[in-house]
């Protein structure tokens, strides 16, 4: 069900984005040559932009080519997003060293009026998560909510600082793909970890 929620969302927004094109230069020509041979099904045509916690803008599609593993969540959380961290670090820690450069870990804020670039890199670093695997991303209020749409994960705040949310870690292939979902806090992270490596030999 939430692949199909996910194909439906991102063939939606694709087409959206085809209805609403205008004449293009040379350059953004280029661009559009390289965005056709994405599947529809693909993240890396969502329109968004992000800022990482070096401070850095970036774009989805700056991903492409590595195999995704993503999570949604906030660091003024104290109940589940420690354990989705955690979950995070396990399954980094358990995927072959020589994978490990042709994978990214991407947690997104789903608070980024709080978890400024900064408030992302100490993070981080209080995490030890701060190699180059590792990526927190902050975007708009509207391209927050619509990526976890795209996601099937649904957030409500509670409270100031406090929300309330699913628990889904994403692997996306090299496309931008979704390849497999797990939910839920602590679970065994084989599967996951499996499906990782056979992204790899794809």
């Amino acid at each position: 069900m939430k692949k199909y929620f996910l194909i439906v969302t991102l063939v939606s927004l694709y087409l959206f984005s085809c209805k609403n094109s205008t004449t293009v230069d040379a350059t953004e020509s280029s661009e559009v040559n390289n965005n056709q041979s994405i599947s529809d099904l693909s993240i890396y045509n969502l329109p968004s932009k992000w800022t990482n916690q070096d401070n850095e803008e970036i774009e989805l599609i700056d991903y492409r080519g590595n195999i995704v593993v993503m999570v949604m969540i906030y660091t003024s959380c104290k109940a589940s997003c420690p354990r989705l961290v955690s979950d995070m670090r396990d399954i980094e820690s358990q995927v072959p060293k020589n994978l490990s450069n042709n994978v990214k870990y991407i947690l997104v804020s789903i608070d980024p009026e709080t978890d400024t670039p900064e408030r992302l890199k100490e993070f981080s670093i209080e995490n030890k998560m701060d190699g180059d695997q590792w990526v927190f991303l902050r975007g708009s209020l509207g391209d927050t909510r619509e990526f976890a749409a795209v996601l099937a994960v649904n957030y409500k705040e509670i409270s100031p600082l406090d929300f309330s949310h699913s628990n889904i870690i994403t692997v996306f292939n090299q496309e931008g793909e979704l390849y497999h979902q797990k939910e839920g806090l602590g679970i065994d992270s084989n599967e996951t970890i499996e499906k990782i490596k056979e992204l790899d030999q794809k």
